[in-house]
């Protein structure tokens, strides 16, 4: 395991400060002593975490309902089913681009503060999965429903049945037919890799700690490939007496190492968010010879309002929110572990 003195991560410096609707100058500028302590951030409860800077809106909604006392269950909820509604978002919800076969399938899990769970995986013309999940959790006996029996539970639930494709999609996906070459990742270095699922952490006015995460998988995948996004432990992990983590990159080799339940478990045994962040990755690059062409992220957050995120790229950012503001931050990587340090 990695030990405090080898251990080689931080966040950097924020990109921006955003205010909630509006950007604005820094106000909120991280402590020097939580910078220093392996680039972990400091949060005051309520708050809200999320992947990438599809994150600033999906806090912005969450924000709403924890900032009126709501509960961190509501503000997962309501804040990805942003990104799963806006067809500019091409790998979460509507908009997200099909598999090989032009077929847009999408996968979602939620989890609530006493460890009940619900996911759906592999369906298709629900423009909010996330909240068919609630919906497994709260309803039925079982976590997870898949395909056409998770569209029935959903259509039987009230949801409508929609077409997910968008125009742009599907000229994306005729012209990927054109060679119809399979690459599960894409080049790490395209800026268009650098937009994926968005998981989503929050911990309300209660103190309570509640977790989401949406997709729409990879690009042109083989028709039912199923990545991590709904399988708990994988893509999230919440155990309200710790904290939450939350994944997001290529799905099998997050899978392969449960990565969210390992950092939370990692965190019970005393590692800081960062820390346990940092070993996630590593158990992923000591295991693949070609780590350098996958990318894997990881966001962590204890009760303690501690938050870090590490991924084996640079490229990786995340939102946090909370009564000062919105900041969108790089996370520092295996591959750069100076890259986000303002050198």
């Amino acid at each position: 395991m990695t030990t405090r003195r080898d251990f080689l991560i931080g966040a950097g410096a924020g990109l921006v400060t955003l205010g909630l609707g509006r950007v604005q100058a820094s106000s909120h500028p991280v402590s020097r002593e939580v910078a220093e302590d392996g680039g972990q951030y400091r949060l005051q409860g309520p708050f809200v975490v999320s992947t990438w800077s599809h994150g600033v809106p999906a806090n912005a909604a969450a924000w709403e309902i924890l900032d009126s006392a709501g509960s961190a269950l509501d503000a997962v909820e309501t804040g990805v089913r942003v990104p799963e509604g806006d067809p500019d978002i091409i790998s979460v919800g509507y908009g997200g681009r099909p598999d090989r076969d032009g077929h847009v399938t999408l996968d979602a899990c939620i989890m609530d503060h006493e460890g009940n769970a619900g996911s759906v995986a592999f369906l298709e013309g629900i423009k909010h999965p996330i909240s068919v999940a609630r919906l497994v959790m709260e309803k039925t006996p079982h976590v997870m429903l898949v395909g056409a029996g998770a569209q029935r539970f959903a259509v039987d639930n009230g949801f409508e049945v929609e077409n997910l494709l968008t125009p742009a999609a599907e000229k994306e996906w005729r012209c990927w037919l054109e060679k119809a070459s399979y690459d599960p990742w894409p080049d790490p270095a395209d800026p268009n890799a650098a937009h994926d699922t968005i998981g989503m952490l929050a911990v309300d006015t209660a103190g309570n700690m509640c977790g989401a995460c949406t997709t729409s998988g990879l690009p042109f995948k083989m028709h039912g490939r199923v990545g991590d996004s709904p399988i708990i432990g994988a893509a999230m992990f919440v155990d309200n007496e710790v904290g939450g983590a939350c994944a997001t990159g290529l799905g099998e080799e997050v899978m392969k190492t449960l990565g969210s339940f390992l950092i939370v478990e990692l965190m019970r045994q005393g590692l800081s968010p960062a820390e346990a962040c940092h070993e996630a990755i590593a158990r992923i690059v000591r295991r693949n010879a070609d780590w350098k062409e996958v990318q894997v992220g990881y966001l962590a957050a204890d009760k303690q309002g501690r938050c870090a995120a590490f991924s084996i790229l640079p490229g990786f950012q995340f939102a946090v929110t909370d009564r000062e503001g919105t900041r969108l931050l790089d996370a520092r990587s295996w591959a750069h572990p100076e890259a986000a340090a303002g050198g």
